[in-house]
């Protein structure tokens, strides 16, 4: 599993995990939406493989998610442009990097430099991501635009401030009422006890494995209900399945004091 300091930390936490996903709390989030977090990958096919837009749209009912109030094509394109009334372009590129990053499935790879070549990745089931510079890291990570984004999206900043001067006010409002509320607040918590490496612990009967931060229930539902109201087509991207990060992998990246590790060196090829 993980290096031996994250580990000692985790177990407390990994005994107490719910049975039927193997994730504790606050990872698992709020108990009642935890079901409709993805379940863990039953074969390679389903790793990295985007959820559709059946399901996420059942998946966005059942969170208190309605398509009529998301964003307009229109304003989700002035959104990430950093246009419209009060738009900037720094939070809007952090915001439309980050959409990037969390709909990294079959189809949509990030590109990163590994030994000197432009790569395509695909990581999404795993939580992980690899920077533009080939270091691999969880979503989480200080250093990643998916963790700096949160200053834009929390309430007061550039997010709901965009949406009131921008007719998008229903939209906000559909967020704020949603699961979004609720995981929010597990998502915090999850965070802020992870470290810098940012994995999660699972433990299923004496299965133990680790995933990178961005499939814990309460932070995959929290990114699925602000992508949702930005774009659900988008949404339709994210992952379907989480799926364990290779034990060597997870062990460097725990080891590791900033939480990166180079991909080329440590991600099976």
């Amino acid at each position: 599993m993980l290096a031996v300091p994250v580990l000692a930390a985790s177990q407390a936490v990994a005994q107490a995990a719910t049975p039927a996903t193997g994730f504790a709390q606050p990872y698992a989030g709020t108990p009642k939406y935890e079901r409709y977090a993805p379940t863990e990958a039953g074969s390679a096919r389903q790793v990295n493989r985007p959820l559709g837009s059946k399901a996420a749209d059942r998946i966005a009912r059942k969170l208190g998610l309605d398509k009529r109030h998301a964003f307009t094509a229109k304003q989700y394109k002035l959104f990430v442009s950093g246009k419209g009334v009060g738009g900037e372009a720094a939070p809007a590129k952090l915001v439309d990097a980050s959409v990037r990053i969390l709909l990294n499935t079959t189809g949509n790879p990030l590109y990163a430099s590994i030994d000197g070549k432009v790569t395509p990745i695909v990581l999404g089931s795993y939580g992980l991501m690899v920077s533009t510079t080939g270091m691999l890291e969880s979503p989480a990570n200080e250093e990643a635009p998916t963790r700096k984004v949160n200053e834009v999206i929390e309430p007061g900043g550039y997010l709901p401030k965009w949406c009131r001067h921008n007719r998008a006010r229903a939209s906000l409002r559909m967020l704020y009422r949603s699961a979004y509320s609720s995981e929010v607040v597990y998502g915090n918590k999850s965070q802020k006890q992870s470290g810098a490496a940012q994995l999660v612990p699972n433990q299923k009967s004496t299965a133990s494995s680790t995933v990178g931060m961005s499939m814990a229930p309460s932070i995959w539902i929290v990114n699925f209900a602000l992508i949702y109201t930005l774009n659900p087509s988008l949404a339709a991207k994210m992952p379907a399945r989480w799926t364990p990060i290779p034990a060597n992998v997870a062990q460097a990246i725990a080891a590791s004091t900033t939480g990166q590790v180079p991909f080329g060196e440590s991600f099976p090829k």
